[in-house]
């Protein structure tokens, strides 16, 4: 692994608003870009997919801050709470919106922020337009949402990843141990920092150097909690 190319990767910190920093690189930085527009969006809704992992919670959750929106959880978008959806805020997120199970509540919800000239942040694996929606016009309003992907990061982002995580705070780690995390980790930002955040802290309490050893007992403590 060619460290010193990782580490000129554009990984820039993005301050999450009292959350852990956002990674932006290359395979999300498209959806940074339409977050960082709002409230310049072409339209009223924006959709932001992509596999597990990936970040856009995390992302979902930078703009809910960013514009006071309100995160709602599928199973509470219903008929009967639409008016108190609505009432509750002039911008909302909608996470894993696929899996909404009242399509005419969410079409109402759609509408009705749009003709209060709001905003909808949705997430979800697959862009609106493959939602397996039975409602007509619920599915002519997701086909036309714009909708932006989020890449899982690959084995070289992973490796950039986790240099300028252990960078930032002021450790240098092997590239052996790199590329041990990097074979036995799960392939996401979220699992870096953490995997970071318990190595650093194991290292601290056990005055011990970042090794092989020491992020073996760490990821398999990860596994086990």
């Amino acid at each position: 692994m060619n460290v010193k190319r990782q580490l000129a990767l554009d990984l820039g910190h993005r301050p999450a608003f009292g959350r852990d920093d956002f990674l932006v690189a290359p395979g999300n930085a498209e959806a940074v870009a339409h977050v960082d527009r709002w409230p310049e969006w072409v339209g009223h809704a924006l959709a932001i997919f992509g596999p597990p992992g990936c970040g856009k919670s995390h992302l979902a959750h930078v703009f809910a801050l960013r514009a006071a929106a309100v995160v709602v959880a599928p199973g509470d978008v219903k008929e009967s709470s639409v008016a108190s959806l609505i009432e509750s805020s002039s911008s909302l997120v909608i996470e894993n919106g696929e899996a909404v199970s009242d399509p005419r509540a969410l079409f109402h919800l759609f509408n009705a922020m749009k003709e209060k000239s709001g905003h909808l942040l949705l997430t979800s694996r697959e862009p609106p337009s493959r939602w397996s929606v039975a409602l007509p016009d619920l599915k002519s309003r997701l086909a036309a949402v714009q909708a932006v992907r989020i890449d899982a990061p690959d084995d070289a982002m992973i490796e950039a990843v986790l240099v300028k995580l252990f960078a930032d705070r002021q450790l240098s780690v092997n590239p052996d141990v790199i590329s041990y995390m990097v074979r036995r980790m799960d392939r996401s930002f979220a699992s870096a920092r953490r995997i970071v955040d318990l190595a650093d802290t194991e290292s601290l309490a056990g005055q011990r150097p970042i090794s092989v050893p020491l992020i073996k007992s760490v990821l398999s403590a990860s596994s086990e909690g």
